[in-house]
């Protein structure tokens, strides 16, 4: 099933289908103890991973993910080594990447068969760098010195990158980062994953994920706080570079008691590939995650789900083909039918709905989530609804300033026959269906099914 380069075709068609603007990588804990120059050249060594406790073959590097990023037409995103690395390792593979021959590294790109420069525009430094768990972490003395040190290499390298560096919602992790790097930094590194559940996979159900959307952007809102408190809102803006509804299981990995036999660090791992864990849920989730993303534009500028393909990934992949599972239409329905500017809505006697979380208190929550967009050139509008009630429909007025003229009104709704529905190899319960809804009318009542993801099309 794989092309000439060894990449998956069946793979690389459905990524295309989602338009992804860039992908970041090889980023997660794994790049905390990665060097890069294993993974070029025709010579490569396997070595042993310290984060997951695995083999690294090197058979995949730097070359064949540029090749990726080209087959989908995507930018490439470059994750450095911050834990074990040093800044003139991070600055290296700028050069290898970057120079035009001048230097060992760039006329080892040529070497290895690649005449031209890559021109990667955006490098992250390091991941998670402030976590116990993470291979090299760092206080935030050493990460202000680091981060501006290796800055200072990467730009003398090429000064037109753009460079985020590991952060978190903590102010004094952040003014530190701030006052010793800021004249250096494009953007700002933040992750967050919702479902703790890294060493159980005992994932929530459905009004216990809902329950989580209460407070969606709390870190974004602490982070652009800071940023505004300091000046900074014009100058950097935020990389929400890794989130996921569900953390990923790795039970005895990133704890201080290690497992001792594969079965109980290694095996397990391969229940984050039950497909049966990812349903509407997850895909609700999703969607409402993006909806917020959307309001908080003026200073979000990217965001990476992680991952892509397996564990926890939107596409999973098997020896005979690939499942979609729910949360890879949400994508689809949002690249390729919402609009690119972002609009004021305002939602009258709104409804809400009570769930129960993990802990069993109850939860007020908005019944449903919306995100009104329209083009640039304004001929167009696009809401995306995603409901949070399981059990019940909802109805919705649309009442659209500006519109004038006929405009036909279609819905695109991704849904399962119940909240728990999901995809797997032979099983596919959750689908994208298509109505058309007539002529637009100021008022005119949509229903709205329980956990559901809509996209209304006024064109």
């Amino acid at each position: 099933l794989s092309n000439g380069d060894g990449l998956r075709e069946d793979v690389i068609e459905a990524i295309r289908k989602l338009n992804v603007p860039i992908i970041r990588w090889p980023g997660g804990c794994f790049v905390s103890a990665y060097h890069w120059e294993n993974g070029i050249g025709p010579h490569r060594e396997s070595v042993f991973d310290k984060s997951w406790r695995v083999e690294e073959p090197n058979t995949f590097g730097t070359d064949g993910y540029i090749k990726l990023c080209r087959a989908l037409g995507c930018d490439p995103y470059i994750c450095t080594n911050a834990g074990t690395g040093t800044a003139e390792e991070m600055s290296n593979w700028v050069e290898y990447c970057n120079l035009d021959h001048e230097g060992r590294y760039a006329k080892m790109r040529i070497s290895n068969g690649n005449r031209q420069p890559f021109g990667v525009k955006y490098w992250s430094i390091g991941n998670e760098n402030w976590g116990s768990w993470e291979i090299g972490a760092k206080t935030r003395e050493e990460w202000g010195h680091l981060v501006r040190e290796s800055a200072k290499m990467i730009k003398r390298v090429d000064p037109s990158v753009e460079l985020s560096p590991a952060a978190l919602p903590d102010v004094d992790w952040n003014l530190n980062l701030l006052r010793n790097c800021g004249d250096y930094l494009d953007w700002i590194s933040i992750h967050q994953y919702w479902d703790a559940i890294h060493e159980t996979n005992n994932a929530s159900k459905f009004e216990q994920v809902m329950a989580l959307t209460s407070d969606l952007d709390a870190n974004i809102t602490k982070v652009r706080g800071l940023l505004e408190a300091l000046g900074m809102q014009d100058q950097i803006r935020i990389a929400f570079d890794e989130w996921n509804l569900r953390e990923w299981y790795h039970p005895k990995a990133v704890t201080v008691e290690q497992g001792l036999t594969k079965d109980e660090y290694l095996t397990p791992r391969d229940d984050n590939d039950i497909n049966s864990l990812y349903t509407m849920a997850d895909a609700v989730f999703s969607a409402s995650v993006l909806n917020m993303l959307h309001r908080n534009c003026q200073i979000v500028g990217m965001t990476c789900f992680s991952p892509m393909v397996n564990t926890r990934g939107c596409i999973f992949v098997h020896p005979q083909g690939i499942v979609l599972r729910p949360t890879y239409f949400v994508f689809d329905l949002y690249a390729n039918h919402l609009g690119d500017v972002v609009l004021d809505d305002w939602s009258s006697n709104a409804s809400t709905i009570e769930v129960s979380d993990a802990t069993g208190h109850r939860v007020s929550i908005p019944a449903l989530d919306i995100l009104a967009t329209t083009w640039t050139d304004h001929r167009r509008v696009s809401v995306a609804v995603a409901s949070h009630d399981k059990d019940h429909s909802h109805a919705l007025e649309l009442d659209i300033d500006g519109i004038e003229g006929t405009h036909d009104v279609t819905i695109f709704t991704l849904n399962g026959s119940s909240e728990e529905a999901y995809n797997d190899i032979n099983h596919t319960q959750v689908v994208v269906t298509k109505h058309d809804l007539g002529a637009y009318r100021p008022g005119m009542p949509i229903q709205i099914e329980p956990h559901s993801v809509n996209i209304i099309e006024i064109v």
